[in-house]
């Protein structure tokens, strides 16, 4: 009988989250069943063609319905006092955060009724992903049914904010970290105990889908590309402004920027500003297979990720896995995790965050030591092969269900 595990998700179907329908479909692959409960119903103009057959089988329910009202009626005469507790103590984890607060005050309910759903369809253990709010809803869940949990845990959901993190993260059964980095700032902030359940499990892609053939000549002209949703952690303006630097050192480029956000007016003002609009392009958000010709047909990646004020920032970009995946060589901002993955003078090229003129210089030196580059490049792809294999990933989830299951 395969294991029967339920997915938290914020939003579904999300395309800038290609890294979790690649795990669920793994997963599927392997035998796992899964069923997905995300928080929000999102409307996208692209989908994934993979997060189709998704959509058609979630388990979505509103904010407000009689189905939920009723649910939260059953489970306060069933054992009133748990219930209160359990209330309490959501509203007590997060009354430090004005915001949380409400969002939990939100959740509760909803996470009530998903419980009742989660039992009857035999749901045998929980995987939050992201450690705020899937994983509140999944530490509720568990705390009305006793169904086992574990979550995974990116960027800004731990080094944003620690809001109730350590009540969730000491009831789940194991933790998944996407780097060393991240299991360290756990282990920093919350201690030992963290430390210890934490796994890690590397995002991952399918490198078969990703071209490794002779890229573009860097020698005649630089083929920039760049991925990420459209905001300011992603620090694409850098980018735009390290290409204006390339204009006045008479460097032959294009660049292509591969996202959509809430960014895109203020960064088609800057290419405005800078006079680039024959040279940087906004493409907006593709599919997994449109990204995958778009790296092929490119001769150099930029990830140009910062730090902002809130600390917000990346944990290992699936998009530089892609990238290398693809036989190129990539510059990168040197934070987080990311020099886990871009290794510089080995993997790739790190640059300062914020700081266009080395990032311009790094792509200077691309274009004049392709060879060098392509060496690079080629490692990473090796690396990525090893490490970043989303099917031996996969793998080590299903084990990790496998162990813990019920624990």
């Amino acid at each position: 009988m395969a294991n029967k595990v339920a997915y938290i998700l914020s939003r579904f179907p999300k395309v800038s989250e290609t890294f979790i329908l690649r795990e669920i479909i793994a997963l599927q692959d392997k035998g796992v069943e899964i069923e997905l409960y995300p928080l929000i119903l999102e409307k996208q103009a692209v989908v994934h063609p993979e997060a189709k057959p998704w959509i058609k089988k979630l388990h979505y329910f509103p904010w407000v319905s009689v189905d939920i009202f009723f649910a939260n009626i059953r489970s306060i005469l069933r054992a009133p006092f748990n219930y209160a507790k359990l209330w309490g103590s959501t509203v007590f984890g997060n009354v430090s955060n004005p915001k949380f607060l409400v969002r939990a005050l939100l959740i509760f309910p909803k996470a009530v009724r998903m419980a009742d759903e989660m039992q009857k369809q035999g749901v045998q253990h929980i995987h939050a992903h992201f450690a705020t709010h899937p994983a509140l809803t999944a530490w509720i869940i568990h705390n009305l049914t006793g169904i086992s949990y574990s979550i995974t845990v990116h960027a800004h959901d731990i080094y944003v904010t620690q809001t109730m993190l350590g009540t969730k993260l000491k009831k789940a059964s194991f933790i998944i970290a996407i780097s060393e980095f991240n299991r360290i700032f756990l282990a920093e902030h919350l201690g030992e105990e963290i430390k210890i359940k934490t796994k890690i499990v590397h995002c991952g892609i399918n490198p078969a889908i990703y071209s490794g053939d002779d890229k573009a000549s860097v020698k005649e002209k630089l083929h920039i590309k760049s991925i990420g949703s459209l905001q300011d952690y992603k620090g694409m303006r850098y980018l735009i402004k390290a290409c204006e630097l390339l204009v006045e050192r008479d460097i032959p480029f294009e660049c292509e920027i591969i996202g959509e956000g809430e960014k895109r007016a203020s960064l088609e003002a800057l290419i405005q500003e800078y006079k680039l609009g024959e040279r940087v392009f906004l493409a907006g958000a593709k599919t997994q297979s449109e990204v995958a010709e778009a790296l092929a047909k490119a001769n150099c990646y930029v990830q140009p990720s910062i730090i902002t004020e809130s600390g917000k920032m990346e944990g290992i970009p699936v998009s530089i896995m892609e990238a290398l995946g693809s036989g190129l060589p990539v510059i990168a901002s040197d934070i987080s995790g990311i020099s886990e993955l871009v290794r510089s003078g080995e993997t790739g090229y790190l640059v300062p965050e914020k700081d266009p003129r080395k990032l311009a210089n790094a792509l200077e030196h691309v274009f004049r030591h392709p060879e060098e580059a392509r060496s690079l490049a080629k490692n990473g792809q090796e690396l990525v092969a090893k490490e970043y294999d989303m099917d031996a990933n996969s793998t080590r989830v299903a084990v990790l269900f496998e162990k813990f299951l019920n624990n």
